[in-house]
């Protein structure tokens, strides 16, 4: 599994033109491995209720190995990382490009504007925000909410790589061009690829369905296209509920 892993991280540096990881590797401690669905909930029986301490754990443990990460130029100019949050046993994992003017002075994902709208749409769709996890590409805000560069996605891609292995989403969303394309890695090269042709159609990432839609900035500045979004939500919805039918859990 780890070589598999590092294949995919490796190819994945590739696309972007590098032929030496841009980073240096150091020996670190190990991340525990957990169960796709295990429960993580306090009235499931004893024995599967380690699920949830560990993790958390493998997240704090993550977290703290980022450290005051200076891999990128980003580093330089945040006030905080924004390393994602939610539930550690999400069902669901929202996955966005980069902090903003917000996120990066409360060092939390998706709370300006654009994330109260993504927190309304999630509760349309029956859920909570403490319920789901959100994360981004990138972790630090680039300067002037530009786009994030290639080697800024690079550098940080293997830390959300890692927050998805640990929290073993039954589904993942992709908000917009850039988590799309990080996630799905297609041959063409980014300034060529359109969210608005892949919107609604499921690929897989680490045998994770993926469901890719507008970014929540895209749909404050073209409000009508939200009803596509609410089609991919509700597209989302059915699957969810066929996976659990699937593994015996109740809805």
């Amino acid at each position: 599994m780890m070589k598999k892993q590092l294949a995919t991280v490796l190819d994945y540096y590739r696309e972007f033109g590098f032929d030496a990881l841009p980073f240096r590797l150091e020996k670190r401690r190990a991340v525990p491995v957990l169960s796709p669905r295990e429960p993580c909930d306090e009235a499931t029986p004893a024995g599967n209720s380690d699920a949830c301490t560990g993790r958390d754990a493998a997240l704090l443990a993550l977290r703290g190995k980022i450290g005051d990460c200076t891999l990128c130029k980003l580093s330089g100019g945040r006030t905080h990382m924004v390393f994602g949050e939610g539930s550690p046993d999400a069902d669901i994992m929202f996955i966005g490009e980069a902090p903003g003017r917000e996120e990066d002075a409360q060092g939390r994902p998706f709370v300006g504007d654009a994330g109260q709208l993504l927190s309304s749409m999630i509760e349309k769709m029956g859920l909570k925000r403490s319920g789901v996890y959100i994360a981004n590409i990138v972790k630090c805000r680039p300067p002037d909410n530009r786009d994030p560069e290639a080697d800024e996605m690079v550098a940080c891609f293997p830390f959300l790589n890692e927050q998805i292995r640990i929290i073993a989403p039954r589904i993942i969303v992709s908000l917009g061009r850039i988590a799309t394309y990080n996630l799905m890695k297609p041959a063409q090269p980014i300034t060529k690829f359109s969210i608005m042709r892949e919107r609604g159609k499921w690929f897989q990432y680490q045998d994770v369905p993926v469901m890719p839609t507008f970014h929540p900035a895209y749909l404050m500045r073209n409000r009508k296209d939200k009803w596509l979004t609410w089609s991919d939500m509700q597209a989302v919805l059915a699957r969810l509920d066929e996976l659990k039918t699937k593994d015996g859990i109740a809805r």
